[in-house]
């Protein structure tokens, strides 16, 4: 088996920067990590070993939680990660289902890990988290107008749901206490599309809008 699912996307201008592949080695097909072996060429005809993991792609969500003071506070998830050895603190993410549109699909992670419905959503934009070994990346999405529900946590899934003030995450994100990569890339984002420097403008859309 090969991974034909990596086709190159480059510039003209970065042609002499292209590994071509030679060979494909499938070396694990587990039920989550698909991994392969690649036989390349160096743009100076050199060859060289890539080795990386097959990803469907996931998306992350910011819920943002309006409070009555006219303030906002950002769900979050408290979850032991195994290969860390740790509980991690980050926003609500989860992988695609083959097929799945990654809008429903961010609809659906919410409403199974947090019990919360948004009525508005916004695209912020696409983070690859490991470029280096991986085809993984995460579609970020906004989401408000939150409605608490009931989690529908799947089968051996344990987090925990907290809520945190933008300024809250912020110092977290500064001293270490966040450092999973893409809750980072959300800060980024929040950094941008809010408060009086907000530089990065969002488009929101209802749930039931397709993007």
């Amino acid at each position: 088996m090969t991974a034909t699912s990596i086709i190159p996307i480059v510039d003209s201008a970065d042609r002499h920067l292209v590994e071509v592949r030679l060979g494909s080695e499938e070396i694990l097909r587990g039920h989550f990590l698909h991994a392969f072996r690649d036989q390349v060429s160096l743009p100076d005809q050199r060859t060289a070993s890539r080795e990386y993991v097959l990803h469907p792609g996931a998306v992350m969500v910011i819920p943002m939680l309006a409070q009555a003071d006219g303030s906002v506070r950002l769900v979050l998830e408290r979850q032991y990660r195994y290969p860390m050895g740790q509980v991690m603190t980050e926003f609500p993410a989860g992988k695609l289902n083959p097929g799945e549109d990654p809008f429903l699909c961010a609809q659906r992670e919410l409403k199974e890990e947090t019990g919360y419905i948004a009525s508005e959503w916004a695209r912020a934009g696409v983070l690859h988290p490991v470029i280096s070994y991986s085809t993984e990346f995460i579609e970020i999405w906004f989401a408000r107008g939150l409605t608490a529900g009931q989690r529908e946590l799947d089968a051996g899934e344990f987090l925990d749901v907290i809520t945190a003030s933008i300024e809250e995450l912020m110092h977290w994100c500064m001293t270490g206490q966040v450092t999973d990569a893409k809750t980072l890339a959300g800060a980024l984002w929040l950094q941008n599309t809010h408060g009086r420097d907000a530089l990065w403008p969002l488009v929101w859309k209802k749930s039931d809008t397709a993007p």
